[in-house]
């Protein structure tokens, strides 16, 4: 028998943030009403479209595994053993889900599409059923992103062009810093469009993603090479590549209370954006510019060590000098180093 298809399933990747993940299923339960099968919800004016919600732990050690499903009874709880990263987790949930690993089975009641979702968001008020208007009407749409905002109510940039071969220098490092209004950051920004209104993009940060699931199908779902980072822009590019389009849509807002599971661990959150950063270059670019960027990233970190240890002679602030410095030491000994 052919089974319910679902509208939305919405997967999140936890890791030792129960409290931040307990705020955004209440923010969906909030828009959301129940039904009959205890793990399918309802949302919209009239409740006409379906929601499941997976959440992925991976391997938390705080409250998440012992309260979830006490808590939240209509959210489908996979407890990892391990921490398989943002990729692997939301890849464990795309296979729950019937998405990835062997054909589509039509009669499965697979759904439409996927809502990926950070922990440490809250969705505001009507902002799923902005989302899924939003893309459920276009089939040339593969992916859909609201705008985010800061824990303050602040602007959150979330549009991105695809980077160049000089992006990666000139994005989120020294050189930013240095010169922040240079042409290719601005570019990677988006920075010339208004964030108020509807309009196509290359990519989008991936805190809130809607995807197609007929495009996850298509693609693959998550590069798993990339542990955390840079992976939306690896799937936007696919999606795109595939030949369906990327809209970022300000009519949903979700509030995105950024970095708080990459935070616990600052060393590791250095080493792997710039891994990922320079992966992402090897698989657009080629090895050479992978590698050119690879040297560049390790030269900066070498040379803002440098400066740290000057201030921590100098004593200013010495205990953020000896955090900074054991986390620029910990990426240079790990080198940076891709595998394809």
């Amino acid at each position: 028998m052919r089974q319910e298809t679902i509208d939305i399933a919405i997967v999140i990747v936890s890791w030792n943030v129960w409290d931040l993940l307990r705020a955004c299923l209440h923010a969906i339960e909030d828009q959301t009403e129940s039904t009959p099968n205890p793990q399918v919800r309802r949302f919209g004016p009239h409740g006409e479209a379906t929601l499941r919600v997976v959440v992925v732990d991976n391997a938390s050690q705080d409250a998440t595994p012992s309260l979830l499903s006490h808590r939240f009874p209509w959210v489908q709880g996979l407890f990892l053993d391990e921490n398989l990263g943002f990729t692997g987790g939301n890849n464990q949930g795309l296979r729950a889900l019937g998405l990835l690993d062997g054909p589509v089975d039509e009669e499965a009641g697979l759904p439409r599409f996927v809502y990926f979702l950070n922990p440490d968001t809250e969705p505001l008020p009507g902002s799923l059923w902005a989302l899924y208007r939003g893309i459920a009407g276009d089939p040339t749409i593969g992916a859909i992103g609201p705008q985010l905002r800061y824990g303050d109510g602040s602007l959150q940039s979330s549009r991105r062009r695809f980077p160049t071969r000089l992006t990666g220098f000139f994005e989120s490092t020294w050189l930013e810093r240095a010169w922040p209004d240079n042409p290719w950051a601005r570019r990677y920004h988006v920075a010339e469009w208004s964030p108020q209104t509807r309009q196509d993009v290359d990519w989008l940060v991936g805190a809130a993603l809607l995807v197609r699931g007929e495009a996850l199908a298509a693609v693959g779902g998550f590069d798993e090479g990339f542990f955390m980072y840079s992976e939306e822009l690896d799937l936007c590019w696919r999606i795109k590549a595939a030949g369906w389009r990327v809209v970022y849509d300000p009519a949903a807002v979700v509030i995105h209370y950024e970095g708080r599971s990459s935070e616990q661990v600052a060393a590791r959150r250095h080493i792997l954006f710039n891994r990922s950063k320079v992966r992402f270059y090897r698989k657009r670019f080629g090895p050479l510019w992978a590698e050119l960027l690879r040297r560049y990233l390790l030269f900066e970190y070498r040379w803002q060590m440098a400066l740290e240890r000057l201030k921590w002679l100098l004593g200013h602030k010495r205990s953020l000098r000896q955090e900074r410095i054991a986390a620029y030491r910990a990426v240079l000994e790990d080198g940076l180093e891709v595998e394809d």
